[in-house]
């Protein structure tokens, strides 16, 4: 059963009439009678009584039609629907993001986006670097911008920006009045970690392992919210970007001497995925941003 069978015998149920029907249809009046049989046959039963070309549809007919007419309803509002959303001047936006970004980077975004493009709508989902990665795999978003590039070759990466780390210790901590380290100076210091769903926390290990020390830790968090409550108690110290959801109260930002540490912030999208006009469009000025 084909949409345009549907199509066809509602326009023969309207007229009761093959010719004029096939007339409106812009179809020959065998192919018609042909569409409308091959229907019939697949359903079991005669939907219309005929008088020559003139049909007169029958009960059957007529509780069909009043089905395929909702069917088709629904498939219209389902391509009004798509054409809306796949508008670059209208469409949705479906962004998955890290929970920390929700506080300063993702609203900024968005607000310098829809400055130029006011009617484009945005559906958000946040949450630890797993949760995000599956939203987008399995399709309920496009795009991820999240902290860890891609390993794996499905996916294309574009940097947005780079925010220089910092040693985090509590304002009573004996680091306190430094404005500069070097991390060798914190080797046996408690250390407020992140458990695995944390984006930044295998970029950490890594680079403590290049610097030949492993860390005590104390402590591991969920998030970076958490971290930085952890430390500014005292609990421990840690290392973190410096950005508008971890600027609490009692913590102290030190400098690191050590070079190349740096929190980068990026856009993950598949390299095969659909993307919508809208989508395209907010990629391409995710990349310009980039390339300021």
């Amino acid at each position: 059963m084909e949409l345009t069978q549907l199509e066809y015998f509602l326009e023969v149920a309207r007229l009761e009439h093959l010719t004029k029907a096939a007339e409106t249809l812009s179809i020959s009046q065998p192919a018609l009678s042909h569409s409308i049989s091959k229907l019939e046959a697949e359903l079991g039963v005669p939907l219309f009584e005929r008088k020559g070309r003139s049909l007169q549809i029958n009960r059957y007919g007529t509780m069909f039609a009043k089905r395929v007419e909702k069917i088709l309803q629904e498939v219209q509002r389902g391509k009004k629907e798509i054409e809306e959303l796949s508008d670059p001047e209208s469409g949705t936006i479906h962004l998955s993001y890290l929970n920390i970004l929700g506080v300063d980077l993702i609203p900024n975004l968005i607000r310098d986006y829809q400055k130029a493009n006011p009617k484009v709508a945005f559906e958000l989902t946040q949450g630890d670097k797993g949760s995000i990665l599956e939203q987008v795999e399995n399709g309920f978003s496009d795009l991820m911008i999240t902290s860890e590039r891609p390993d794996s070759d499905a996916y294309d990466w574009i940097p947005i920006r780079s925010l220089p780390l910092h040693l985090v210790v509590s304002s009573d901590h004996p680091f306190a009045n430094e404005e500069s380290i070097s991390l060798k100076k914190i080797t046996g210091e408690p250390f407020v970690s992140l458990k695995h769903n944390c984006s930044l926390r295998d970029s950490l290990l890594s680079r403590f392992h290049q610097l030949n020390f492993t860390l005590a830790s104390t402590y591991d968090a969920e998030d970076l919210h958490t971290v930085a409550g952890f430390v500014a108690a005292g609990l421990g110290i840690s290392v973190l970007p410096k950005t508008a959801g971890l600027n609490i109260e009692g913590l102290r930002w030190i400098n690191i001497q050590e070079e190349g540490w740096l929190w980068e912030i990026g856009l993950h999208l598949k390299k095969e995925r659909f993307l919508s006009p809208a989508t395209q469009r907010f990629v391409s000025f995710i990349e310009e941003k980039s390339a300021l």
